[in-house]
């Protein structure tokens, strides 16, 4: 087994004539039998470094998957590429799960996915005891640790499971959302032998991220508006609460937007159907809370619009990353309002902790706190989106992308940095013992009778900096914060504290206060040039041609269109116009199944097409 075998498979199977970065290198130390921790942004494909290995290797490859949509999605896509795999969880009837594993012993599947919890079920561990197991595959492999953001108390029994299989298989790790923690914590809880450690980098350049300062209804206005100027796109609102989820799909609906909604206070029939209803291209636009998503590898998500502020960073990247999956330029704008904050902090006080001891539960308070400030941080950063979120996940770059809604804002510049030394000065009177109310009151010089209590009244500080408003010194702070030289407290009374405030010491030391103005703007969609802007007029009617049948053949099949062909692939068939077997095979994402189940019908619509409009240019990248 080598690099020439797992590049034949990879064309064979999925069409492609080349690896992603990190790819080749995962697929070789797996070939080697090496351990595998792997961290990929969604999209860089993941699920290609265990599916290539897996169908190299012999016996069984068996992938611990979180979500039962997940497990079918990704089942779907298998064997409509030609491979046998199959899923064991909860959906199946029991005599349907001891016939899949019936045909599993008899060679008939290479990949299976399970839940994590069926590792306890007897007659499954009997199966694998029984059975060549040459590879474990963690998926979304953060489930494992506390620290992760969707901890599953069900991945902790993979170590046992594996411990007591006759001979211990590779074990391979993937997610695309870990922190430095979150990484230790996968390597050490999963036993990894010697890992060979891949993180190929977060960012997932073709997203364009911005935020909204927005509040009420002009949050509402601002969803209506960008979906009816988008009306061909697909996309994706999320909501914090269920109420919210309601009230927007109610205002859509009423507008004519094709539209549905997703939340765990609906029974599973529905959610599952307007889940369906989403991935197939019948409702392109879906209202939901966080309980939606996971799993979910439609791949033509143009947009994912946050109507509040997550509580995390880890769930945001995660949600917002269901935009552009397929690579094309999609956009991710996340509507914030101070009133955000407060509902995040209630959901978080309303958590639930089954099963999580008394100190784990304070740790994880604190952590939530932090990462909750982490966000607000985001939603009132005035540098560059994209660089605040990768240095979030360790990755420090000092070049604004110049692809984000504040790298596209004109901002005004003000040195303050004499206020700042005010601020310090005031927090050192009150001795790190108030929040910022406290501290901008004493700062304004404001008559109140809680400032005259605590005896503020007699600081040096009070009325320092009279001649500024409340909104001038909370963005002071909020710089402040950014740059380290005061510290927020977690918990539910937060104080403000000093930090680091060596280098303010310093004559050539500033703090400059960015500030923009708020008004009417449009979401850029300028930034990335899309796989489309090739297609003349003639090649894009092409494209919508083979986007109707593609559409036709999903019918009849009974699957999300994107496991039929992805946009790219009709793309590049648009670019290539294909006339015969072979040539139909160099379009990327055709394997050798998928054209013998579909090719010669994309062939003939390509055909008819041409026929009709002899001498056509469809694509400026034509040869």
């Amino acid at each position: 087994m080598n690099k020439e075998n797992a590049a034949e498979v990879l064309k064979k199977y999925f069409g492609y004539d080349s690896f992603r970065n990190g790819q080749e290198e995962i697929i070789g130390s797996i070939l080697e039998g090496k351990d595998v921790m792997a961290v990929m942004p969604t999209g860089a494909g993941k699920s290609i470094c265990y599916q290539v290995p897996a169908l190299l290797m012999p016996g069984i490859t068996l992938v611990i998957s979180p979500l039962i949509s997940l497990m079918q999605d990704q089942v779907k896509s298998l064997n409509e590429a030609g491979v046998h795999a199959a899923f064991i969880n909860s959906s199946l009837t029991e005599n349907q799960i001891a016939r899949a594993l019936g045909l599993a012993k008899e060679g008939v599947y290479k990949i299976i996915y399970v839940a994590p919890e069926r590792l306890e079920n007897a007659a499954f561990i009997q199966f694998a005891n029984e059975s060549t197991i040459s590879m474990v595959t963690v998926d979304e492999a953060h489930c494992i640790s506390q620290w992760g953001q969707d901890f599953r108390p069900g991945y902790l029994r993979i170590v046992d499971f594996v411990g007591h299989l006759p001979k211990r298989p590779i074990v391979s790790a993937f997610t695309a959302t870990a922190t430095r923690e979150v990484k230790t914590d996968i390597e050490c809880m999963l036993k990894l032998h010697v890992p060979s450690v891949v993180v190929t980098g977060f960012d997932r350049k073709n997203l364009y991220y911005s935020v909204e300062h927005l509040a009420g209804k002009r949050k509402d206005a601002f969803v209506m508006d960008y979906i009816e100027k988008h009306p061909k796109e697909s996309g994706i609102v999320y909501c914090a609460t269920r109420k919210n989820v309601d009230a927007l799909h109610e205002m859509l609906f009423k507008r004519g937007i094709p539209v549905t909604k997703y939340h765990a206070g609906m029974d599973n029939g529905m959610r599952k159907k307007n889940q369906e209803d989403f991935i197939y291209d019948r409702a392109p636009v879906i209202v939901a809370t966080n309980a939606f998503g996971m799993g979910i590898d439609k791949s033509n998500v143009r947009y994912v619009i946050h109507y509040n502020m997550p509580q995390s960073m880890e769930n945001y990247y995660q949600e917002a990353g269901r935009a552009g999956r397929d690579g094309e330029p999609s956009q991710c704008i996340l509507l914030f309002s101070a009133k955000d904050v407060m509902i995040d902090k209630f959901l978080l006080e309303k958590k639930e902790f089954d099963g999580v001891n008394d100190d784990d539960i304070d740790l994880i308070r604190q952590r939530d706190a932090r990462r909750l400030q982490v966000m607000e941080g985001y939603c009132k950063a005035t540098s560059c989106l994209r660089n605040y979120i990768l240095e979030y996940f360790g990755e420090r770059i000092n070049v604004p992308c110049n692809n984000c809604g504040n790298c596209h804002r004109e901002y005004t510049e003000e040195d303050r940095t004499a206020d700042a030394k005010w601020v310090i000065n005031c927090i050192a009177e009150t001795r790190g013992r108030y929040g910022r109310n406290i501290v901008i009151g004493t700062l304004l010089g404001a008559n109140r009778t809680r400032l005259k209590e605590i005896g503020a009244n007699a600081y040096k500080s009070f009325g320092a900096l009279a001649h500024r408003n409340e909104t001038e010194l909370r963005q002071l702070i909020d710089q402040m914060l950014a740059e380290g030289y005061i510290v927020q407290s977690a918990g539910e009374y937060s104080v403000l504290q000093m930090g680091d405030i060596r280098r303010l010491k310093e004559e050539t030391a500033r703090v400059v206060l960015r500030t923009f103005e708020e008004r009417e703007r449009t979401v850029s969609t300028r930034k990335i040039k899309r796989s489309t802007d090739s297609l003349t007029g003639a090649g894009f009617r092409l494209f919508e041609k083979l986007r109707q049948l593609r559409l036709a053949i999903a019918r009849e099949e009974g699957m999300p269109p994107y496991i039929i062909f992805n946009d790219k692939t009709l793309i590049d068939m648009c670019a290539k116009v294909p006339g015969s077997r072979e040539e139909m095979l160099g379009v990327s994402g055709v394997g050798e199944h998928k054209f013998g189940k579909y090719g010669q019908r994309f062939l003939d619509e390509i055909a008819a097409f041409l026929a009709a409009h002899p001498g056509s240019v469809l694509s400026s990248e034509a040869e």
